[in-house]
């Protein structure tokens, strides 16, 4: 009796074991779950997907792979990366996308669940998504489906060879990749709605609010970290006779192509926007010099722009720029005159002010040319 209860026993043993494992893997994938779930922005859901889920599952690597053929998702992908380690796992593009389609299935309706040994991978395919230490391990693809389309794959390895095998059951695993695709598919369209809030339609460029909230956070930066920032005031000359002369819709076509070459000359991490009606304005992380380059820069491309009237003639474009500069001394970091959040909002308005003097300076001085005014801590 004692003989044939024993393997029961220790069938039952391993039951329990394994019931508790799983439910430890289902609690470990609805912590992360939940941050996905509630991600509101592109920062905390690659947070989620590239370094908690890291963390929680002790991986070697994990690495998303986004589609940019679809607008939203190309949207995002124009978003900053919330660190720099975060940036690295990010992938896009089509090439590597249609080697992990392969293993999953084609189409979203058909796509599965793929688990085996990284070497199964091809070459390009495993270097590109697992880290070299899992090179010998072993790996998951997780197709994200949602609304009929894949909009990406989730790559997770492990330096376990055994850890992730053909025959192990994907319930769980499929449940997660379903929750993170509907996550993206969120955030997708609520980045979207954001910029949509944000951004100028006519020139693609951001507008006045944005620019007045990036304007007061900068400065404060700056003056924290005694650091210079510029600001240009932007002005087309003569506008109102290009819109009565010839309509808006050429006027229209001025602008966007004044938009284009504005973002063209300003560096990742500054920032310039449509301020109104034929207005714009940059911020620059840099000092009076370079900033007066950056302006001199756009005022040649501005000249250069050809816009044609609706009868074939083709029109002269220029602008006059204004420039002004602040950089807090470095003495003054520390005291709550360069710190505090209130004074650095007057010295941003100050800033903003200075720029537009300057850039009126610029027309009476005869327009199509660059003035300044620097301001001193």
């Amino acid at each position: 009796m004692t003989d044939s209860a024993t393997p029961a026993a220790s069938d039952l043993a391993t039951l329990i074991e394994t019931v508790q494992r799983n439910e430890r893997t289902l609690r470990s994938f609805q912590s992360v779950e939940l941050q996905l779930i509630g991600a509101r922005d592109w920062s905390t859901f690659l947070d989620g997907v590239l370094v908690r889920l890291r963390t929680v599952f002790a991986l070697a690597s994990v690495s998303l792979w986004v589609d940019e053929r679809e607008p939203l998702l190309r949207e995002l992908l124009e978003i900053d990366a919330p660190h720099e380690a975060a940036a690295a796992c990010l992938k896009a593009g089509r090439g590597h996308g249609a080697a992990l389609a392969r293993l999953c299935g084609a189409q979203a309706a058909l796509a599965h669940c793929w688990l085996g040994p990284a070497s199964e991978l091809d070459a390009a395919t495993r270097d590109t998504f697992i880290d070299a230490r899992a090179h010998k391990g072993s790996a998951i693809v997780l197709p994200l489906c949602a609304h009929d389309a894949v909009l990406g794959y989730l790559c997770l390895a492990s330096g376990d060879p055994h850890r992730y095998e053909a025959s192990m059951a994907t319930d769980l695993l499929e449940r997660f990749a379903n929750v993170a695709a509907l996550s993206l598919d969120n955030v997708a369209h609520r980045e979207h709605l954001r910029l949509i809030g944000i951004t100028d339609r006519l020139t693609g460029l951001s507008n006045r609010h944005y620019f007045d909230e990036r304007l007061h956070h900068d400065v404060y930066r700056a003056a924290h970290h005694a650091e210079p920032i510029s600001c240009l005031f932007i002005d087309i000359d003569h506008f109102k006779q290009i819109n009565d002369a010839h309509g808006h819709t050429v006027g229209d076509q001025a602008l966007a192509a004044i938009g284009v070459a504005l973002r063209q000359h300003v560096r990742v991490g500054d920032t310039i926007s449509r301020y109104g009606g034929e207005e714009f304005v940059a911020l620059l992380q840099c000092d009076m010099p370079d900033a007066l380059n950056v302006a001199e820069r756009i005022r040649r491309a501005v000249q250069s722009i050809v816009v044609h009237s609706e009868d074939g003639a083709c029109l002269e474009l220029s602008v006059s720029i204004g420039v002004s500069a602040y950089r807090a001394h470095r003495a003054h970091r520390a005291d709550s005159a360069a710190t505090n959040r209130d004074d650095a909002a007057s010295t941003a308005q100050t800033l903003l002010d200075a720029a537009d003097r300057a850039m009126y300076q610029a027309k009476l001085e005869g327009r199509n040319r660059v003035s300044t005014l620097d301001m001193h801590a």
